[in-house]
């Protein structure tokens, strides 16, 4: 849908350092000092941070019905501000380019903005708008920290690494985000250039009662929005391949995932449930604002309510909200992006709903005296608070299912059907005893959607879950143990990793176990590829060329002579996952993502030298070592090559299925270079257009 107002014309200039903005009167410098984390604040300083807001966004305090639940308090962990709205994780630049003018910044330390828990919410303050943004940002961030029990990193820099002793990508400490960068109704997350962009438009709604027409309209103050982009940002520092189209799910994923964060924060909101839940009399499989993302928004654009609603939507010609019905057909069919991501956020809130339902059949059983229906009339306000509860319960639980079955993904070419294996094994791992049965709401949810994952004959619980291999490989002709060898490696790493909290440390120590230091001597590449490079069993297990004459198939070596060098590869993402579950149990568990790239011929797909025009067939797999028993847990991969004959017959050949459906996906002879959208994604050949620009253009 093209933009319902005109797009200015203008040039952002995003360098490493701190771009000077004005303040008033006074000009900040231009540098960053040591920002305080909150995980380190000294015991003097308050826990949090109380700040005003919207738990949706502006027309929801337009409307009696709802102006009351609108405005919210939320809370955010305590951090010190030494350059105004510079904080640990963030920073927030207020520069319009469509006026060519900075606004003034807010001073959260400010005592007149502490003591009123932050600026009044108001449409017309550029300051609250960044209050807004920062607010909503800190919390998804929370979120997903306490999901994934580890400090969140943003995607780092790439650099240009052609060049000899060129490092090859660069930290980002802050994810910088500009509240009125476009004059347009877009928002996007820029991956190159480490930020999110949000824009305002005139409002062009379908019908005048809905919203005043040519009213402004800020997507920076939509909290879906916001939690929506910023859930892009810490996506793609977790798995940067997932912004490269080589399925239909692979895009779709991105913004399914988005959405699933933004719909499930909603629950967080106390005043926000207790209303909803009353309003539907403790039903919220019927229509109901915690299931609808960008309510504004997508009025303003011309529909007919919430830009998305995964329980319902509007029928044009009953003129009424009708509740969507599950289909196998959708998923066969759609294939832009943002509709079939809806397929998946549909699947996971319906597997919400059962949970829910199963949570509260006993308190609906009581208060309806055991026949399960409620009375007419308004509910009791203690069976409102105890819904509340347990829808909160549930919400959070799912929430954490999802964000920790990112782990438990390949790191490239994903599906839908891959998400649901990582879903179910990241809370086996975790939980043992699923007595409410979460697990299954899951898988039937998905099955309700014909959504299954590749390979399986069954569709069981423990089909679903990934096998656990715990491998552990023979000593090779030198006698030495690798596996062993390499876990004892990565027990370093958790022992040099597990009690820092700096950012900053953390990114440094890892990079340095995995490229090597003199601190760390030998890195986890060097490493691999000295241990593993000719193991057969190695190239079986990853699905990628470790063994035999990997030229053949298009992968390059290490070094300058193929002979004497292991093949290129490239690590991604090495992490430590410590967690523990509801019973106790605990995880000890090291994970990283391995990375190879198959140089093709354009058009015979025959392999090329690297230097040459050249097609890109990418392969990967995730890595997860068990720490405790000292072995390989989970292989995770999407093969390069074919794994049978690896195994069976030592052979390297291309993995044919995955080529095929990836040729047949893109639609042209070449996998990348005749897509019409390969110009958004890839610049050079690599990684680093502006997917999401596209994608969010309205």
């Amino acid at each position: 849908m093209p933009a319902r107002s005109h797009t200015a014309t203008f040039n952002l200039k995003f360098n490493p350092a701190r771009t000077p903005y004005t303040c008033g009167k006074e000009t900040l410098p231009a540098q960053h000092s040591h920002v305080m984390s909150p995980y380190n604040s000294p015991p003097d300083l308050p826990a949090f941070r109380k700040l005003r807001g919207y738990a949706f966004d502006p027309s929801l305090s337009q409307t009696l019905a709802t102006n009351r639940i609108n405005n919210i308090v939320y809370k955010v962990a305590w951090e010190e501000f030494p350059e105004p709205l510079a904080g640990e994780y963030i920073e927030i630049v207020d520069y319009d380019p469509t006026v060519g003018r900075y606004y003034e910044a807010l001073d959260l330390n400010s005592p007149l903005v502490l003591a009123q828990d932050g600026l009044d919410p108001s449409e017309s303050d550029p300051r609250f708008h960044q209050q807004m943004v920062y607010a909503v940002t800190m919390t998804t961030i929370a979120n997903f920290e306490r999901a994934l029990g580890r400090r969140i990193l943003w995607a780092s820099r790439l650099l240009d690494s052609r060049k000899k002793g060129t490092p090859y990508e660069e930290y980002v400490p802050r994810l910088r985000l500009y509240p009125h960068a476009l004059r347009e109704a877009n928002a996007y997350y820029s991956p190159p250039k480490k930020a999110i962009l949000f824009g305002y438009f005139s409002a062009a709604p379908a019908n005048d009662t809905l919203i005043m027409p040519n009213s402004l309209v800020f997507s920076c103050l939509s909290h879906d929005i916001i939690a929506h982009e910023v859930t892009h940002a810490i996506l793609d520092g977790m798995h940067r391949n997932y912004n490269e189209p080589t399925n239909p799910d692979v895009l779709a994923f991105h913004e399914a995932f988005s959405d699933i964060v933004a719909l499930f924060q909603h629950f967080s909101f106390p005043e926000v449930l207790r209303h909803q839940i009353a309003r539907t009399r403790g039903n919220l499989s019927s229509q109901n604002l915690l299931g609808q993302l960008a309510q504004e928004f997508g009025t303003a654009i011309g529909s007919y309510g919430s830009l998305r609603d995964f329980i319902g939507g509007w029928d044009l010609v009953l003129q009424k909200w009708v509740p969507h019905q599950p289909s196998s057909d959708e998923y066969r069919t759609v294939t832009e992006p943002h509709a079939r991501g809806s397929i998946l956020v549909a699947a996971v809130f319906d597997a919400f709903l059962h949970i829910y339902d199963t949570r509260v059949s006993d308190l609906l059983r009581i208060a309806s005296g055991g026949s399960g229906v409620l009375p007419d009339g308004e509910i009791h306000p203690d069976l409102v608070n105890r819904l509340a509860d347990e829808a909160a319960k549930a919400a959070k639980h799912v929430l954490t299912m999802c964000i920790r079955a990112v782990d438990y993904c390949p790191p490239i070419d994903i599906t839908f059907g891959d998400y649901l294996r990582g879903l179910i094994t990241a809370d086996m791992e975790l939980v043992a005893d699923d007595r409410l049965d979460y697990r299954l709401a899951f898988i039937d949810a998905f099955r309700r959607r014909g959504i299954y994952p590749e390979g399986l004959r069954t569709l069981s619980v423990d089909s679903v879950r990934l096998p656990v291999r715990n491998i552990r490989l023979e000593p090779n002709r030198t006698g030495d143990d690798p596996m062993m060898a390499l876990i004892d490696f990565l027990r370093d790493y958790a022992e040099q990793i597990k009690y820092r909290n700096d950012r900053a440390e953390i990114y440094r120590v890892t990079r340095s176990f995995i490229t090597g230091s003199p601190e760390y001597e030998t890195g986890l590449h060097a490493r691999l590829g000295a241990k593993f490079s000719g193991s057969a069993m190695f190239s079986y297990i990853t699905g990628l060329a470790f063994h035999g004459d990997y030229a053949q198939v298009g992968v390059t070596s290490a070094g300058q002579q193929a002979e004497q060098q292991p093949p290129s590869f490239e690590i991604q993402n090495l992490r430590l996952v410590n967690r523990v579950g509801p019973e106790g149990t605990l995880t000890n568990q090291v994970v990283f993502s391995l990375i190879q790239t198959s140089h093709l011929d354009p058009e015979t797909l025959g392999p090329v030298a690297r230097k040459t025009n050249y097609t890109a067939f990418k392969g990967g797999c995730t890595l997860i070592f068990d720490l405790d028993t000292l072995s390989l847990r989970y292989a995770i991969s999407k093969p390069l090559i074919d794994q049978e004959s690896a195994h069976t017959t030592g052979s390297l050949q291309l993995n044919e299925a995955r080529l095929s459906a990836q040729r047949a996906y893109l639609g042209a002879e070449s996998l990348q270079t005749e897509n019409p959208l390969s110009q958004f994604f890839l610049v050079d050949g690599r990684t680093g257009g502006e997917p999401f620009a596209l994608l969010h253009q309205h």
